[in-house]
């Protein structure tokens, strides 16, 4: 119910901090998703700029001290800081079914920019932009933009990809394991990027995937990963919001790399590496272009070359070569030499499809996409 919703008056944080994160967003739909130019600029919306910018995040999880949430709210926390022009306040833990009355209460408190944080909100946050034409919105994952409304996501899979060549790597069993959240477009986007980046450097490599059917889980996430461990695996990888994967893999003596957060604590001498979010790569200029009365709605889904998405710290055991060839691909997607889908079988596919169709796995996943 709306009164079981935690609102929490935002405290600005001391200093810049570092963004990571997703597991809780999905992708889906038929609309053809546009890319944008890779700023999150904008138009009429803005009605010629405001002196102090009043922006709201509504997240579906708690913030906690990981997981999709909580990189979102470092982003927030980050821009919060960097802007004196502007105020933040955020709610958490709102479930889909209760957004309405958490957005609607933003607007009717004069908030000039909503952002919501999961795939859940968007029909909700659809109707309620088109009730409210003189407040914007930005919605993450989702398919629909409006005057008033722009969506945004990043290249995950880019940093998929750079784990995986690590992963690639370090197997001695060319097995690795991936607990995966829901059969959705943007897990099994990143599932293919993980075990093609792996290939890049070792073709005998093959990943076994265990799905959860949830995004927060740590006693079904670890049961998983011992699953997959009992198979046979020696790299474990995860799409989740903790670090269960990773803490069984260190107590299994393999290597694991985590998602949302660096999770060297949990994953000791075993950790590589965390792809994860720096959300105020986007949330920064899309907030200048409110403030600038600049915004318009857009399509924003970048990736390594917009810093929106990266490595965490490489774990103390990782090999200086890992690290070397991660570190030369990484500049080489980045520059555009490398394309993580080249010579597969969505080597032609669109942003379209990557982003809201890719349903099936690519060679070198083991099994197919359950239903």
């Amino acid at each position: 119910m709306a009164t079981d919703i935690t609102r929490r008056r935002a405290i600005k944080a001391l200093g810049l901090a570092g963004a990571t994160g997703l597991a809780g967003c999905s992708s889906g739909g038929d609309t053809t998703p546009t890319s944008g130019d890779g700023t999150a600029t904008s138009g009429d919306g803005g009605s010629g700029g405001t002196d102090t910018v009043r922006a709201a995040f509504v997240f579906n999880s708690l913030v906690g001290d990981q997981g999709w949430s909580w990189a979102h709210d470092q982003g927030r926390q980050a821009v919060d800081e960097q802007y004196d022009w502007l105020e933040t306040d955020f709610s958490e833990d709102v479930a889909p079914a209760d957004a309405r009355t958490v957005f609607e209460q933003y607007v009717q408190e004069g908030y000039d920019i909503v952002f919501g944080n999961t795939f859940g909100y968007m029909d909700t946050m659809v109707s309620v932009a088109e009730q409210s034409p003189d407040t914007l919105f930005e919605h993450c994952s989702g398919y629909q933009t409006a005057e008033n409304l722009g969506r945004y996501f990043g290249r995950m899979y880019q940093a998929r990809y750079l784990a995986g060549i690590a992963a690639g790597m370090l197997t001695e069993a060319d097995s690795l394991g991936y607990v995966a959240a829901l059969p959705i477009a943007e897990v099994i986007r990143g599932i293919n990027a993980f075990t093609l980046g792996a290939r890049s450097v070792n073709p005998e490599a093959t990943t076994k995937v265990r799905w959860t059917n949830t995004w927060y889980d740590p006693p079904t996430e670890q049961e998983a990963a011992n699953a997959l461990i009992d198979q046979g695996v020696d790299v474990m990888a995860q799409h989740q919001d903790s670090a269960a994967a990773v803490q069984a893999a260190a107590e299994a003596d393999i290597w694991a790399t985590g998602y949302d957060a660096p999770m060297l604590e949990q994953g000791g001498d075993n950790y590589v590496t965390s792809p994860i979010w720096h959300w105020e790569e986007f949330y920064g200029p899309t907030l200048e272009a409110v403030h600038e009365g600049s915004w318009e709605s857009d399509f924003y889904f970048e990736g390594l070359d917009e810093g929106i998405i990266g490595l965490s710290e490489w774990g103390p055991e990782v090999p200086d070569d890992v690290k070397s060839s991660v570190e030369e691909t990484h500049s080489a997607i980045e520059s555009g030499d490398t394309d993580v889908w080249a010579d597969s079988k969505f080597a032609d596919a669109d942003d379209a499809t990557l982003f809201q169709d890719m349903g099936s796995y690519v060679e070198g996943v083991e099994g197919s996409v359950p239903e």
